[in-house]
């Protein structure tokens, strides 16, 4: 066998053997193969979607006038610390999102205006009375949105769902799909959780904090709200820790009075983990800030020694331990009564950051893979019967050289399935119907050069000479169909959602290993042929 044969032989089996390996967690051999064989391979093969499997669809509608009071929120807090550097009395207010900044004079409404250009005055009386412009607000809410995508992205690819889909639909919704998602209650509460972390002091200096009671049933919160509305100190709050009795199972919350001032927020972290206490065996979250986080950090344990600090998270507060010295390297632990999986997914919102506004669940629909079986049952049905009409019409009208194109077809649909299971692809209905195009393409490419071939023989050229000729004058025809395609499957692939998504990676693999099997698959049988002696006539 002449050199170049032979490398090009041992390419197509190299090839045949590595999709067989990548495609083997799809099969039932795979469940009775040793456990090492099972680790060494790098990937699960192919994965359907939520059209063929099941799973879980959901809509979130993002609360964009939430985002608009947390900027406000922001900005009144800035504001009243510049207020503080620069020496000047002013009270800093937010109602709703109006910000009201007294006395009104003319050195705070010139640092209001030159630090927050986008605010626009109301009215200037007793107070100055700002709100956000229209734009402002547009684009907070825009970005809002924006944000949130990424964020559950993140948090999704974390949580280790296999392609799944994630778009915007319309101006604040969201729309999200799960493919094979096990526990869709947990999912929900992981993609929907703010995630709002912040660190505020413990106000046990009031007189007030005393009169709380030492805990109260859930349901109770409200009331004790109401109750002590009136008396809570200008500037705290009242919120709940979760106590969990692990005796008896019953859970409490323990009101604490605490600063509204928040010291440190979760937008500084740059690392969350799930650790294990020593001491109890029990999970808790570590995090650590970036160097800015750092420095506050430092700053806030050094300058409030032997005072709790509260760490809450979506306005509950996980824990409240009490800062014995100022404490350098910006590491903190969260605790709570969580179990791993509970920690697990703390640690994911975290890490993702959290949400800019709170989301609402709009639709929440799990899919049973009953539509799937019925659709993977059509597809193979329809991939099957086309597929013999393409082998038998090739046969038949190309006789042997039909036969090789059959086979090339054969090595296409192998290869194509290796490459979707090497990449973990996922397989969805249009992924099934690119699968088929493809097949379509290959046939295709090797009529235009059987084509030519039959040219080449009615000039008088020889059957050799005519394989030549043949795949030299088809090349660049094949060759730019291919391209074009390509260039089309990748504009699907960048601007198309969930299942053109689909669609396109396996058009576009198929294409490419198309070229594969056209090129070198079927010239390689051809020259095989020829190896051993002159043909004397082609079967074409």
């Amino acid at each position: 066998m002449k050199k170049g044969i032979f490398w090009r032989v041992a390419l197509i089996v190299g090839t045949v053997i590595l999709s067989a390996i990548f495609f083997l967690p799809n099969t039932p051999i795979f469940q009775v193969m040793p456990k090492w064989w099972k680790d060494a391979l790098p990937n699960k093969g192919i994965v359907l979607g939520l059209d063929l499997q099941g799973g879980l669809h959901l809509v979130f509608e993002v609360e964009g006038d939430k985002a608009v009071e947390i900027q406000m929120d922001r900005i009144a807090s800035h504001l009243s610390g510049v207020f503080e550097r620069k020496k000047i009395k002013a009270n800093v207010k937010k109602d709703g999102i109006v910000l009201s900044v007294s006395p009104a004079n003319s050195d705070g409404r010139k640092i209001v205006e030159e630090t927050y250009p986008q605010l626009s005055l109301l009215e200037a009386n007793d107070s100055l009375k700002y709100k956000l412009s229209q734009s402002e607000v547009k684009r907070i809410r825009d970005t809002a949105t924006d944000q949130v995508v990424e964020i559950i992205r993140n948090r999704i690819d974390q949580f280790g769902v296999a392609e799944p889909v994630i778009h915007r639909q319309g101006e604040h919704e969201i729309v999200v799909q799960l493919p094979g998602v096990k526990d869709p209650k947990r999912a929900v509460e992981m993609i929907g959780k703010t995630a709002q972390l912040e660190f505020k002091i413990v106000d046990d200096e009031s007189l007030f904090a005393a009169e709380l009671p030492p805990s109260v049933l859930p349901s109770e919160e409200s009331q004790l709200l109401e109750k002590f509305a009136s008396k809570i100190p200008q500037g705290d709050e009242i919120l709940f820790e979760r106590i969990l009795n692990r005796e008896t199972g019953v859970v409490t919350k323990r009101p604490m009075l605490l600063k509204k001032e928040v010291l440190l927020s979760g937008d500084l972290l740059t690392e969350a983990r799930v650790t294990i206490d020593q001491r109890f065996n029990e999970p808790y979250v570590s995090i650590t800030f970036n160097s800015t986080g750092s420095k506050i950090f430092e700053d806030i344990t050094g300058q409030n020694v032997k005072k709790r600090l509260a760490i809450i998270l979506d306005g509950n507060i996980y824990s409240a331990p009490v800062i014995q010295e100022k404490i350098a390297g910006g590491n903190a632990q969260i605790t709570g009564s969580f179990g791993m999986e509970q920690a697990k997914d703390l640690a994911i919102v975290l890490r993702a950051g959290a949400l800019p506004a709170p989301v609402k669940t709009l639709q929440n629909v799990t899919v049973g893979p009953s539509l799937g079986r019925d659709s993977i049952e059509a597809g193979q049905k329809a991939g099957i019967i086309g597929t013999l009409l393409v082998i038998a019409f090739m046969v038949f009208y190309y006789r042997v050289s039909g036969v090789i194109a059959n086979l090339a077809l054969l090595l296409n649909i192998i290869l194509l399935i290796g490459a979707m299971a090497s990449l973990n692809a996922t397989l969805t209905m249009p992924g099934i119907a690119g699968i088929i195009l493809a097949i379509g393409m290959a046939v295709d490419s090797n009529v235009l050069m059987f084509e030519r071939m039959r040219e080449e023989l009615r000039s008088g050229k020889t059957p050799r000479a005519a394989v030549e000729g043949g795949y030299r004058k088809a090349f660049w025809t094949i060759f730019d169909s291919h391209v074009t395609t390509l260039i089309t499957a990748a504009v699907l692939f960048q601007f198309g959602t969930g299942p053109i998504k689909g669609f396109a990676v396996t058009l576009s693999l198929g294409v490419a290993i198309n070229l594969f099997t056209a090129l070198i698959g079927t010239k390689t049988v051809f020259d095989i042929m020829h190896m051993k002696g002159e043909v004397k006539e082609l079967s074409i």
